[in-house]
């Protein structure tokens, strides 16, 4: 299997879009500002809970921060099921 490096420069891109500062998405995260800047450089892949807590905060797809689409409006979810 492939492994496609992320696609780092989306959650830039709607960072700025947003005009956020990495302090406020890291701080979102719960991780250090280095550790968010270099997720948006590419020097770290990001784990699939950020991408999937990113997904969330900027209201769009894990395909869309994935590169998988280029579609940035989100599909319905399911409703989280309890406990």
């Amino acid at each position: 299997m492939k492994m496609e490096p992320l696609r780092y420069e989306r959650i830039r891109n709607l960072r700025i879009d947003r005009d956020l500062t990495q302090e406020t998405v890291a701080s979102f995260l719960h991780i250090k500002q280095n550790t968010y800047s270099q997720y948006e450089t590419g020097t770290l892949n990001y784990p699939l809970e950020v991408v999937v807590a990113l997904a969330g905060f900027y209201n769009t797809s894990v395909d869309y921060l994935l590169g998988l689409t280029d579609e940035r409006t989100p599909y319905p979810r399911r409703p989280e099921r309890p406990g």
